[in-house]
């Protein structure tokens, strides 16, 4: 009889847990929602994310604030929402460096695996490796024979330190065979004038961030971190057409504190997969360099793959020989 009651009690707890999350989620959201982006304004997450609360906001008739929380390469914003209330008011939308943030720091305040409930992967964002419109160089070749010449110093800006940039070009550099010293920087908005004004030599971007200028002709694109060509720029070779075999590609995406109710989550998903399903976000991503998901991941879907990104990048940094450093 004791044992029957227990169980009772559980059954009844869960019944009643399942209700109070669905009533949660059947008046979510209730008031105005925050993203925090963990780059500074004007980058290519940060734009991407506007375009988010800009939608969400006309969707729900609710305000969709966007903090730009900069940073330790994402790991300030990230922390704050990792530890924000578990209610879908604080919401993350980032790069792939909090895929990389467990293979390069020993002392994370959060567990990017553990702290956050993913909601959904919005694009796919190649990187570009750029350089000013005035540089001599037109490919990557000139740009592999400029690094062996004796006293070269090569210089690639990043958008922050063992950030997926920084990453990408100390790998270029390796399968290369080059040296190259990196710049980083808080942001892709903050590395542009030194690119532009040819203070580094190269820079390695999100194609947000970038793709405009090169359209325009501020900034020449030498490849871009895709295994095919962008729609956006079809003139551009990839890094493996141009002999250097690197095709990761980082992405953004949106996530919740980890014990943000499932159901909330799940209305999360739907609503932001509806929004990049608009042929009108869909043309802006486009136009701006990124790859829409089609069809958008569930959020189960997105929580396996972005788990397998996390290992994905871990062979990267070990294969790079890269010590974790304390955050």
């Amino acid at each position: 009889m004791h044992l029957r009651k227990i169980m009772a009690a559980a059954l009844s707890f869960a019944l009643t847990a399942g209700a109070v999350c669905a009533a949660r989620a059947e008046t979510y959201p209730a008031r105005a929602i925050t993203i925090i982006v963990p780059y500074s304004a004007g980058g290519g997450t940060d734009v991407m994310a506007r375009l988010i609360a800009d939608e969400l906001s006309k969707m729900w008739s609710q305000p969709v604030i966007v903090d730009n929380r900069p940073g330790a390469s994402g790991n300030i914003g990230a922390e704050r929402v990792a530890h924000a209330n578990p209610d879908g008011y604080t919401l993350l939308i980032t790069a792939g460096a909090i895929a990389i943030a467990p293979s390069l720091y020993a002392h994370l305040a959060y567990d990017p695996l553990k702290d956050f409930a993913p909601i959904t992967k919005l694009a796919d964002v190649p990187l570009l490796v750029v350089t000013n419109s005035g540089s001599p160089l037109k490919t990557m070749a000139d740009l592999i024979e400029m690094a062996k010449k004796p006293g070269s110093n090569v210089t690639y800006a990043t958008f922050g330190s063992q950030s997926p940039s920084s990453m990408a070009g100390a790998s270029i550099a390796k399968l290369a065979g080059i040296s190259m010293t990196e710049i980083p920087f808080k942001g892709s908005q903050n590395a542009l004038p030194d690119i532009l004004a040819g203070r580094t030599t190269i820079g390695l971007l999100d194609a947000v961030s970038t793709t405009p200028m090169v359209k325009d002709g501020r900034l020449r694109a030498l490849a871009i971190t895709e295994p095919k060509r962008a729609p956006a720029l079809p003139d551009v070779p990839t890094l493996v057409e141009s002999g250097i075999p690197f095709d990761t590609v980082g992405w953004h995406a949106a996530f919740a504190p980890a014990n943000t109710p499932p159901a909330i989550v799940e209305k999360l998903n739907a609503a932001i997969n509806k929004i990049l399903a608009y042929p009108r976000l869909r043309e802006t991503i486009e136009k701006n360099g990124s790859v829409p998901i089609e069809p958008a991941p569930t959020s189960a879907e997105w929580t396996k793959q972005f788990q397998a990104d996390v290992a994905v990048w871990q062979n990267i940094v070990q294969s790079l020989h890269i010590q974790k450093i304390d955050f």
